[in-house]
């Protein structure tokens, strides 16, 4: 059996076109492109207007696996496959965090033959926007402490200090950590801690942002924490009030702007933005996919994790925000992924097992149920094929899905690229042009908090109700107080399951949630529900993949995937 090529590779052997002849097949003009090179560029939407009213498709996926689902690669090959099909197409994609690249992830480029170029640049550090975040965060974080040192006029708690620094990196040993310490001169002494990123308010600020001015003002509602006193009497600081945002802002005058690729097959991408679905909203910015939107009649996009978690934000909070309404959803799924969720281990996935495959299907099934039943949005299933699936596995599959009233078709982009994806973009097309849409969101902002996040946990986990520790119901009382009652949520959850137990697979019905913090992101816009033991700074595995990348003398990266 032939050997079969790495994803860094292919990237690798791509021959690319000038990012020039890229933006002139976007329909954008030479003069409006700030180059990075001779690959990568930046696009202003405010130079860059195009007039049409292009269909928004979102691409998502199963509840993540081991095994692997590949969403990114379909939403790459999906774009490819619409081109191939004559349509003028855009995708628009999240920036990957250095974390999970280093980490056990790998980049977010996609794989095999349906990939973003330069594979290397965009998993690394692209056009420095993350470095823009981490600095705009951080220097909030030093006004806030200077501001203190400097006679604290705000009268802020330094226990009340909600706001943490950030770096772009998986490192468990900064969760928490005590600063200032050393003497008079050097800080005041407080218990801190590190978020990674792409976790952090700002990255969701810049996402959600429509331009400069909705950046400063965002940034100077963000709330860094609390003055001293009793419950009842502490008031939230905000980072207008440490005259911080202006500054901010600077440092985010290029982060802002989205960034023009190109995948394999030459389909614009534009990559922008990149928080993750588990602990922040999960999507590329809105001025990203609105700019494609105005330049193409497709625009391809994806949300992170499972569609309980990356779907559900992108609808419920970037949609609403945003004006957007999707014209199809395209829910990835691997025999695999399903088998492991019908309890195979992951090493025995690549044999036919019907049994295991029907036991699994349930959590495909449910996430069909809730495109239908819940957001009344038309969808398909892409199976993401692999050589190891059976054509008895294929057909059940097919055939569960019909029932619930979607149609699943065989996709083979990591093998084929855009070749592979054409019935699925004929599909597409055709929800497009001849499907019924009723969007509607899970819940409305008019709800009191704990009936959103009531709404979230049964109607699209599937649970039974919501559990709020003492700590949850006091922070709520205390939001609702200041005003952000009216507030979309942003669960976060682990990725793994419906559930917030990463061990429960499948789509179980007779479970709580239980909410044990929540906290408001004024900038962004919406309150945070943190779950089970999800963690805002992730750490590193046994063998991370860091230790499998490397650089040889001529500047050939190897090991990235």
């Amino acid at each position: 059996m032939a050997a079969y090529k790495t994803d860094i590779e292919i990237a690798q052997e791509a021959e690319m076109l000038p990012i020039t002849e890229i933006a002139k097949k976007a329909g954008i003009a030479e003069d409006d492109l700030e180059l990075y090179g001779k690959y990568k560029a930046k696009a202003d939407p405010k130079n860059v207007s195009g007039k049409k009213n292009g269909k928004l498709i979102l691409v998502t996926a199963i509840n993540p696996t081991p095994a692997g689902e590949g969403k990114t690669t379909t939403t790459v090959g999906l774009a490819d496959g619409l081109s191939r099909l004559g349509k003028n197409v855009i995708a628009a994609l999240r920036e990957p965090s250095l974390g999970p690249v280093f980490g056990i992830k790998g980049g977010a480029a996609g794989g095999g033959y349906a990939q973003v170029v330069p594979m290397e640049d965009i998993n690394l550090h692209f056009t420095g926007d993350f470095h823009a975040i981490g600095a705009a965060n951080n220097l909030l974080a030093a006004m806030i402490d200077n501001h203190i040192h400097q006679g604290n006029e705000l009268n802020i708690d330094p226990r009340k200090i909600t706001w943490k620094r950030c770096v772009d990196m998986n490192d468990r040993q900064l969760r928490h950590v005590v600063d200032g310490l050393g003497g008079r001169l050097d800080g005041v002494p407080r218990e801190d801690g590190f978020d990674i990123t792409v976790a952090s308010e700002i990255m969701a600020i810049l996402c959600l942002a429509s331009d400069i001015s909705d950046l400063k003002e965002r940034l100077a509602r963000i709330v860094i924490g609390y003055t001293y006193g009793k419950p009842s009497e502490q008031q939230p600081v905000t980072a207008g009030q440490l005259h911080a945002e202006g500054a901010m802002a600077a440092l985010l005058k290029e982060a802002i702007k989205p960034n023009l690729v190109q995948t394999l097959e030459h389909t614009p991408v534009f990559v922008h933005g990149g928080p993750f679905a588990n602990i922040a909203h999960g999507c590329n910015s809105v001025s990203a996919t609105k700019l494609a939107l105005s330049l193409s009649d497709y625009t391809v996009t994806e949300a992170g994790f499972g569609a309980d978690l990356g779907a559900e934000k992108f609808l419920d909070i970037k949609c609403r925000m945003a004006g957007l309404v999707p014209s199809a959803v395209v829910i990835v799924a691997t025999a695999r992924a399903l088998k492991y969720n019908g309890g195979v281990p992951k090493a025995e996935t690549g044999k036919e097992n019907l049994e295991a495959l029907e036991a699994g299907l349930p959590n495909l099934l449910k996430h069909i149920s809730n495109m239908k039943n819940v957001w009344h949005l038309p969808s398909v299933v892409a199976i993401n094929r692999f050589p190891t699936d059976t054509e008895a596995e294929l057909a059940l599959i097919r055939e569960k899905c019909a029932e619930y009233g979607a149609k699943a078709v065989i996709s083979e982009v990591w093998a084929k690229g855009g070749e592979g994806a054409l019935e699925l973009a004929e599909e597409v097309v055709r929800l497009c042009d001849t499907e019924e849409n009723h969007f509607t969101f899970a819940y409305e902002t008019d709800l009191p908090l704990k009936e959103k996040i009531n709404a979230i946990v049964t109607k699209v986990y599937g649970g039974r109700g919501t559990v709020f520790t003492a700590n949850a119901e006091k922070q709520l009382s205390q939001l609702e107080k200041m005003g952000c009652g009216g507030m979309p949520v942003c669960m976060a959850k682990t990725q793994y399951s419906l559930t917030d137990d990463p061990n429960v697979l499948g789509a179980p019905t007779d479970f709580d949630v239980t909410v044990r913090e929540v906290k408001v992101s004024a900038g962004a816009g919406f309150v945070v529900a943190l779950t089970g033991e999800i963690m805002t700074m992730p750490g590193l595995p046994k063998r991370p993949a860091a230790e499998r990348i490397d650089i040889d003398e001529n500047g050939v990266i190897s090991g990235l995937f």
